[in-house]
């Protein structure tokens, strides 16, 4: 018989010179799927700002933003973060810089930057601003500081948040854009007598009205809000539940003591950050309005 090596040979010395011969084609490539962005934009709760042993509020890999993305990249293996989120960020130094350094100047325009050198790859971007602005009496109240600051609080962040959506809009043409409204720490004060349940009133009802205006401006620009004020049960002061070392306190208060460090003993507490659980629940929040 005959040996098939000659005509083997043959074959191989056709594939490697191009030529289209029956059996020689090469195996088909797979090529990886464009990389796609989730533009986190904020302040500390973006980065997972939480205290350390020390009491100091350090940056973890913990917070809403990582835990949304872990959650988006199982459907989505191509995702990838890009998180621009400042600690101590405010309304207003989103819009001008002065907090965190960003080579454009502010974390707007690095987003704004961001989203035009990505244009059309960007899927998702998650907002939460507002909770440190130095009118936070709304969010932080007292008996004595809400009434004289209130107007004039809500007239600088919803038009600080306007100018912040009228930038990013524009930029983000066709992406989901997420706003986050906010839990409120300051229920807390419920567990100090009747002095402080009447504060915890106080600060829900303010903040129910603050959360009410951001809502307003996100939808206004088309963006949808992740309701975590309601995911915290803020303005629920019935259905008492049983806190471990806490006793029985109202559903609003004991999310804030089981779901943040604000009724933390010293020195990581009090401290108004959300923990690993809370993170988990604000993230949720954001699947739930859509981000998925």
């Amino acid at each position: 018989m005959r040996s098939a090596l000659p005509a083997l040979a043959a074959v191989v010395a056709a594939c490697l010179a191009g030529a289209v011969v029956t059996g020689c084609s090469a195996p088909p490539r797979h090529h990886a799927p464009p990389a796609s962005y989730y533009l986190a934009l904020g302040d500390s709760l973006s980065q997972g700002v939480q205290p350390n042993s020390s009491g100091a509020s350090v940056e973890t890999r913990d917070g809403y933003a990582n835990l949304l993305y872990a959650a988006l990249r199982r459907h989505h293996p191509g995702l990838r973060l890009a998180d621009l989120g400042c600690p101590g960020e405010t309304t207003a130094t989103m819009i001008r810089g002065g907090t965190c350094d960003y080579r454009a100047g502010s974390q707007l325009a690095a987003a704004v930057s961001f989203l035009r050198a990505h244009r059309g790859r960007v899927s998702l971007i998650t907002v939460d601003i507002g909770a440190n602005d130095p009118n936070s009496c709304i969010l932080r109240p007292s008996f004595a500081r809400l009434m004289p600051c209130a107007g004039k609080a809500l007239l600088e962040t919803t038009a600080n948040l306007t100018k912040i959506m009228t930038a990013l809009r524009p930029a983000a043409r066709g992406t989901r854009i997420i706003g986050m409204n906010y839990y409120l720490p300051e229920l807390a004060e419920w567990r100090h007598g009747f002095a402080g349940e009447m504060l915890a009133r106080l600060a829900e009802f303010a903040a129910l009205g603050y959360n009410t205006l951001l809502a307003r401006v996100y939808r206004a620009y088309g963006a949808r809000i992740a309701n975590v004020f309601g995911a915290f049960h803020t303005s629920d002061f019935a259905d008492p539940v049983t806190v471990p070392g806490f006793g029985r306190l109202p559903r609003n208060v004991a999310a804030i003591c089981r779901w943040t460090w604000q009724c933390a003993a010293p020195p990581r507490g009090p401290n108004q950050h959300a923990n690993q659980a809370g993170y988990a629940v604000i993230a949720r929040a954001f699947l739930l309005a859509g981000a998925s």
